[in-house]
Formats: C-alpha cells, structure tokens, sequence
C-alpha cells in the first residue's frame, strides 16, 4: 500500500493547526491550502482507506437523517396539540 497520501495529509495538519492559532490575512491562504491538501490526500489514498471513509459518511448521514426525521415529527406533533 503507497503511502504517498500522507504527504499531503501532513501537510494539511501543519497548515490546519497554523490557521487555528494565527489571527492574520494569511491564516486565510493556509486555510484553503488546507483544505486543498487535504482533499489531494483524500483523492491519493488507496482504494481501502476511501472505502472505509465512504462506509463512515454513509453511517453517520444516515444517523443524522434519522435524528432530523424524529426531531420534525416531534415538532409537527407539538405544532398539533397546540392548534386543539
């Protein structure tokens, strides 16, 4: 398994952590270069480690769809005891 993918990933740390901790303009270019490496990192990784990532997206979305779903229910029965 290449480990080239963690170049990038490093880098993205680095930047992230001086983007959290500076207050100036060009906290705002680490930021995006950041987010750009981290996405390079996300695009060099093997096929597992973007597969395991996708089946954790899926898990925690479908979580929250189910929380969201449940929180709306509680409020339209909310809405319906107060119009009686």
């Amino acid at each position: 398994m290449p480990l080239s993918f963690l170049i990038p990933l490093c880098t993205a740390l680095a930047t992230g952590y001086f983007f959290k901790n500076s207050t100036d303009e060009i906290a705002y270019i680490a930021g995006v270069f950041a987010a750009i490496s981290f996405i390079l990192s996300l695009v060099l990784a093997p096929w597992q480690i973007q597969f395991g990532l996708l089946i954790i997206v899926l898990i925690i979305t479908k979580r929250l769809l189910q929380e969201n779903e449940s929180k709306q229910t509680e409020d339209t029965r909310k809405q319906s005891r107060e119009i009686n």
